[in-house]
């Protein structure tokens, strides 16, 4: 029984391969086309993009062109091509704007480019224009059903570039940078208020503030130790109990010993 099985399963592979090839070789185009359905409905996405490249230019402007271009533009998503994918669908909505399909092509043509968005480490270009798609598809379709989709992963995408922001100004001042440190923490807080690094950024932009002040020439000395004592107050206030009290107290003893010296 199990051979016949087998034998079964061989037989149908091997018809299904036969009937593939005979259509990527067949000018009918409507026999094209129901094989590349049947490829698309298996799931045998790669076969099934073949067959649709062949047809595309053919069914344009054409009754079934909608459905065609549909199942294209899912067959890239499917198969995780996202970037052709995210633009077969763009081309969808601009094709078909009246199609049933068009919020779901518009919402997954959008989350097409946030699946190439790196990890945050890295270059972050196609983070940003994952966003400016997602946010277009939030205007446009703003009682859309794919929303908190959409929303979530503009949250998820923003969280990449503020943990980038926030690595890049720690960078400075691991590096000693401490005049690069500062203004990359300034705009880091400014740009990213709710960031739940906020304490951290805090911290070390006093850190940075203090590491300047007390390694500086003494005719900038006390301005900039006037400037640690700031940023020391501004985490304080963020956070009394801060995880870093201990540290960021020895420090500003430092700090208020040495602006003495400029009071006598």
């Amino acid at each position: 029984m199990k051979k016949i099985v087998s034998l079964l399963i061989v037989v149908v592979l091997f018809c299904s391969c036969s009937e593939y090839q005979k259509a990527l070789k067949n000018e009918d185009v409507a026999a094209k086309f129901e094989v590349a359905t049947k490829m698309y409905e298996a799931g045998k996405y790669s076969k099934a993009i073949r067959l649709f490249e062949q047809l595309a230019p053919s069914y344009r402007g054409k009754p079934q062109a909608e459905k065609l271009f549909y199942m294209f533009s899912q067959s890239y998503y499917k198969s995780k091509q996202y970037y052709l994918a995210g633009y077969q669908f763009e081309s969808f909505v601009s094709g078909y704007p009246r199609s049933e399909k068009v919020q779901e092509a518009a919402f997954l043509g959008a989350y097409s480019y946030s699946k190439l968005a790196p990890v945050y480490s890295l270059d972050q270009t196609d983070t940003q224009k994952a966003l400016e798609k997602l946010q277009a598809f939030i205007d446009n379709y703003p009682n859309s059903e794919y929303i908190a989709q959409a929303n979530e992963s503009v949250k998820i995408l923003n969280g990449k570039l503020e943990k980038k922001a926030y690595e890049n100004a720690k960078g400075y001042n691991t590096i000693s940078d401490y005049k690069s440190a500062l203004v990359a923490f300034d705009n880091f807080i400014a740009d990213f208020p709710g960031t739940p690094f906020k304490e951290d950024a805090l911290f070390y932009k006093y850190d940075s503030a203090y590491k300047l002040a007390i390694n500086s020439i003494p005719s900038k000395m006390e301005e900039r130790l006037n400037v640690a004592k700031v940023a020391y107050g501004n985490l304080i206030k963020f956070n009394s109990a801060t995880k870093y009290k201990v540290q960021a107290d020895e420090m500003n003893a430092r700090v208020e010993t040495d602006l003495q010296k400029f009071t006598k």
